[in-house]
């Protein structure tokens, strides 16, 4: 240990080594903190040094007693505040955390350690847009070099050309310059260009393997990229480092509840909620978990506490209204009227709003006036997305004109031979978890989720494709182009790929994915063996339950009532092409049939998947397996038959889709001309 400072000594110098001894040596750091505050006692600077100290020596309550006074001595002190943000984190005082480091960064602007300190707060309590801004202010400041400084308030004033020259150019110059990459591969992330990401990323922790900062950003692309199991490595690695860490445990709780494993990623959430009981967003992510796992009530609290905490947190109204069995009070109904009369609620808040009041008026056979609130909130949601029925059209005509029924004689023994899968598909809202978990209580099959992998090998044979005049080249051009080993691997990776998300030793396992439908040309030459059904309900009753749906993502098309009909109708004109080019390779589902006699058409079902008759698959409402979709409570019923004719209660409203529909309401359930 060295000595007390001399009086004429420089007090400065030995407050430089102290700090200095911080991250190799902080038990000898605090030592000297110590020796320092005898000679100097108060001495501000020193004050922090032994703060720091303690947090980095694990010990974040001997922390906290030196930090919070000093704190409240000296608010202007951005290092003060960063040091009690992290030692507040430690002991689970996650609200105070979070704005601790805010002041930090708000008195400190360039201070980079905060900013990621932050990030990873922001994870934790669910604000993902918040996380990432802070990320990439973190990006922005970690570097001094100037052309990286420069490079850095480019991509976070999101002038992305300009920010990816600059940084190309450096990596001309120093190509192995870790933080350059690391922000290329952000960059790449922000254009949805996941491959070059997680290449940039995998480059990175290759040249740098205690690089925790790029290898948290690894995890999540990894998630984006549809990789969990890869994920969970990386997120596993981090968490041997930090296990206390709230953005690793929050996105490993995110990834869990992706593969389906909710009793792990509950015990996750069960924590983060104790640390962040102030936070929203975190009370959200907890209640869809508790909500999936069947445990409603739990979920149904979560959500009143969302509320509580903020009542005008549209989103947690709506997953209320979204439980479809939950009912609204008086008071209730009141309070959402009162937060959407706000002046200046945010978009997000009033889309929410609106839809959820739609439900509760639904509910009070208040019809017409719930329907103006559908509409109101569906013209929000539909100014943001941008969505062109015309272009869904243009696709649905080319992959006609590509699948032709000699283009898959050609084929005819391609892909893999592997039986596992059972494909569901068609519109959502159409009885597809009904038909999950009918299947999925039959002890050869397993219930899985809507599982994305189609859709990334779509996304990846499209990047093969690079571009035509029009933007991103269909996927479907390179598929064509694949031989019979390219097709079997196609195969082999969609199911390598799904295994993590089969739980148990049954034969088969279902992929609820519903627009899988404008994929069956690829599920058909990777998996020629698999079983594929297409859940169709009535035009009217479908198109408007989506209408009335705010989906969390994807499904564009559901915002108009005119998007939806020619939706529907280039849905039914693909499904018509397939039984015409592969015919009997679709088993189709009335849901109206399956409702009024259920018995045969349990059994026709079975027939199909090549499985013997179970009773229990009439009892499929006993089934206690987690169900992500929005029926999720209703299939944990009895079929009623109530819910059959629900959309005629808007009927006066429904012109603009009777017609974009045209003679699809004539014909049902037969396609035009069949």
């Amino acid at each position: 240990m060295s000595a007390a400072p001399e009086p004429t000594a420089s007090l400065d110098i030995a407050l430089a080594h102290a700090a200095r001894l911080l991250d190799t040596d902080p038990s000898l750091a605090a030592a000297q903190a110590e020796e320092i505050l005898r000679t100097v006692p108060g001495h501000p600077t020193a004050q922090l040094v032994l703060g720091a100290a303690h947090s980095a020596r694990g010990d974040a309550i001997a922390a906290l007693e030196v930090l919070e006074p000093l704190a409240a001595a000296q608010p202007a002190s951005a290092r003060t505040q960063l040091e009690l943000g992290i030692a507040l984190g430690r002991v689970g005082r996650g609200d105070e955390a979070l704005a601790a480091l805010r002041r930090a960064v708000a008195i400190k602007p360039d201070l980079p350690t905060a900013w990621l300190a932050l990030g990873d707060h922001l994870t934790a309590a669910g604000d993902s847009d918040g996380a990432e801004a802070a990320y990439g202010q973190h990006l922005r400041y970690a570097s001094r070099d100037p052309a990286l400084l420069q490079a850095g308030a480019a991509l976070h004033e999101n002038r992305i050309p300009e920010a990816e020259a600059l940084l190309r150019a450096h990596l001309r110059k120093l190509p192995n310059d870790v933080a350059a990459l690391r922000m290329l591969a952000e960059l790449a992330a922000r254009l949805d260009r996941i491959g070059d990401a997680e290449q940039l990323l995998a480059r990175c922790l290759e040249l740098a393997p205690g690089f925790h900062a790029a290898r948290q950003h690894y995890a999540l692309v990894l998630h984006r990229g549809n990789k969990p199991e890869q994920a969970l490595a990386e997120l596993d690695a981090l968490l041997k480092v930090a296990p206390d860490n709230p953005g690793y445990r929050n996105l490993k709780a995110v990834v869990l509840c992706r593969i389906g494993d909710y009793d792990q990623a509950l015990g996750l959430y069960d924590d983060i909620v104790r640390r962040y009981p102030r936070q929203t967003k975190i009370w959200l992510s907890y209640g869809h978990a508790l909500k999936t796992a069947g445990r409603q009530q739990e979920a149904i609290a979560a959500y009143r506490r969302c509320i509580a905490l903020e009542p005008a947190f549209g989103d947690a109204w709506w997953s209320l209204a979204n439980l479809k069995t939950f009912r609204f009070s008086e008071e209730d109904l009141d309070t959402m009227r009162q937060q959407l009369a706000r002046p200046k609620l945010p978009d997000e808040h009033r889309l929410h709003l609106e839809f959820a009041i739609g439900k509760a008026l639904e509910d009070a056979a208040q019809y017409e006036a719930s329907f103006r609130h559908y509409e109101r909130g569906n013209a929000v949601r539909h100014a943001q997305l941008g969505y062109s029925a015309e272009a869904t059209s243009d696709k649905v005509r080319h992959i006609r004109s590509l699948y032709t029924r000699g283009f898959f004689g050609q084929r005819h023994g391609s892909g893999d031979g592997a039986r596992d899968p059972i494909f569901i598909v068609g519109l959502p809202r159409s009885g597809s978890t009904l038909l999950e978990q009918i299947l999925s209580s039959h002890n050869q099959v397993e219930g899985t989720t809507e599982l994305p992998e189609v859709t990334t090998i779509s996304r990846e044979l499209r990047a093969l494709a690079g571009k035509d005049a029009h933007g991103a080249a269909p996927y479907h051009d390179v598929l064509s182009t694949l031989d019979t080993d390219a097709l079997r691997a196609l195969g082999r990776r969609y199911l390598e790929r799904t295994r993590i998300h089969r739980k148990t030793d049954a034969p088969l396992f279902i992929d609820k994915m519903p627009n899988n439908f404008m994929h069956v040309g690829l599920i058909h030459l990777m998996l020629p063996n698999a079983k594929i059904i297409d859940a169709r309900r009535h035009p009217l009753a479908c198109c408007f339950s989506n209408f009335k749906q705010h989906f969390a993502r994807g499904q564009s098309f559901s915002y108009s009532l005119d998007d939806i009909g020619r939706f529907y109708r280039d849905y039914v004109e693909l499904m018509a092409h397939f039984d015409t080019v592969l015919p009997g390779r679709v088993h189709r589902v009335i849901y109206e049939r399956m409702v009024e006699d259920t018995d045969n058409e349990v059994r026709r079902l079975l027939d199909y998947c090549g499985l013997p008759f179970e009773a229990q698959c009439l009892r499929f409402f006993e089934n206690e397996r987690p169900v992500r979709t929005a029926s999720s409570e209703q299939v944990r019923r009895p079929i009623f038959r109530e819910g059959l004719d629900q959309w005629r209660h808007y009927e006066p409203w429904l012109e603009p889709l009777k017609a974009a529909l045209g003679p699809l309401l004539d014909t049902y359930p037969e396609p035009p001309g069949a």
